[in-house]
């Protein structure tokens, strides 16, 4: 059996059987993987794994694989950095919620991606320290997903211009067909990709502008990827955002 050692954000967790639990884990090492932990649910003293794997946890394990099994297993997990915040507001326990259902559905790779578990790993973080602009992250985090899955728009953006979700570029004519973020919308993504996380207070965004581009952007994304569609999480996050 081998050993290794790694990185991960949680994604999603399923139970297994009555004390036991599958957990996806976007890692370092191998792009997304599954892993069983057993007696998590149990009454051994144990149960306090629980707590590691919630919505984008980040975490550190050592891990062992084993040709006979099909799932990894950890020898050792812990926290991967003490968060402050993100646990105890309903506001960003509420992102992460959106933030963990959008990658686990839409990333299903199972090779190392260091630019895309860079970015989640410290977007966490981000959004861990943040104290302003919390209301506007998820519009960052997925204007900048985007970028990371290849789907940055292919041109520069002019004032004016729509953007055309088919082409995946600025169009300075609205084209024809319907699938075409607003200009409003396409002048907010083009902020928010050049836009430092720590400065997200500085963008003035009403719920109706912030409903119109998380909606935009979930076009954009079900255009490349059919997965998206079936984000539960959206819901709640119009409710409180």
């Amino acid at each position: 059996m081998k050993t290794y050692k790694g990185r991960g954000i949680v994604l999603h967790t399923l139970k297994y059987g009555d004390s036991s639990m599958v957990v996806y884990l976007l890692t370092d090492v191998g792009g997304r993987r599954s892993y069983m932990v057993q007696g998590v649910r149990s009454r051994s003293g144990r149960g306090s794994k629980l707590a590691l794997f919630q919505p984008v946890f980040p975490v550190e394990f050592e891990g062992l694989e084993s040709p006979r099994q099909e799932m990894h297993r950890f020898r050792e997990v812990r926290a991967g950095f003490a968060l402050q915040s993100l646990p105890f507001d309903v506001r960003k326990s509420t992102m992460a919620l959106f933030m963990a259902e959008v990658l686990y559905r839409l990333v299903r790779e199972c090779e190392p991606n260091e630019p895309l578990f860079t970015f989640v790993w410290n977007s966490v973080g981000a959004l861990d320290a943040m104290r302003e602009g919390v209301a506007n992250f998820h519009l960052w985090f997925l204007a900048n997903l985007s970028r990371l899955l290849g789907y940055r728009p292919g041109n520069d953006y002019t004032p004016g211009a729509w953007f055309d979700i088919r082409e995946g570029e600025y169009a300075s004519v609205r084209p024809s067909h319907p699938g075409v973020m607003s200009q409003e919308c396409a002048r907010l993504l083009d902020e928010l990709l050049h836009c430092d996380v720590r400065r997200l207070g500085t963008i003035p965004l009403n719920r109706a502008l912030r409903s119109d581009f998380l909606n935009a952007m979930l076009v954009y994304f079900g255009y490349h990827l059919d997965a998206i569609s079936a984000v539960q999480s959206v819901r709640i996050l119009k409710e409180v955002f």
